[in-house]
């Protein structure tokens, strides 16, 4: 899907972290360890910081257009809170069991998808172009 050119570099974000939920999700005792330095190294080199970026960013923009306690802001909150803990617990855990990296790279992908299919979509309905820009403008500085 096409998106408007302030969500493509997050959207690029959610392909690196689908790719990684898929092989959370496909852990088994055997690839475990793989899988949870996979996501370590995700989590460390990207994932914190686009949480960051979206909470900093991306929330706060579409605030000025529907109430902080929608439903599609509320669950991106939540999701992120739970995914952090669980990240904390796979970073802290050099042998997680595999269910539990199963249980996260599902939990994942859900967030990114509801992201992509709800969020997203919402923000550029809301958002005119004056504001699509300077999100733009906002998001290309926080990448560097």
């Amino acid at each position: 899907m096409k998106r408007a050119d302030a969500l493509a570099q997050l959207s690029g974000d959610h392909h690196q972290g689908l790719v990684v939920a898929q092989r959370l999700n496909r852990a088994t005792p055997a690839t475990a360890e793989e899988a949870r330095e996979a996501f370590v190294r995700y989590w460390d080199e990207d994932g914190s910081q686009h949480f960051r970026i979206e909470e900093d960013v991306l929330l706060p923009a579409i605030a000025h257009h529907i109430a902080p306690t929608h439903e599609a802001v509320v669950r991106v909150l939540t999701d992120h809170i739970d995914l952090r803990r669980r990240a904390a617990d796979v970073a802290s855990d050099p042998a997680p069991a595999p269910d539990d990296l199963n249980e996260l790279g599902r939990r994942l992908g859900e967030h990114i998808r509801h992201e992509e299919r709800t969020l997203f979509p919402l923000v550029e309905e809301k958002l005119d172009d004056d504001e699509l820009a300077g999100l733009l403008a906002t998001l290309e500085r926080e990448h560097g």
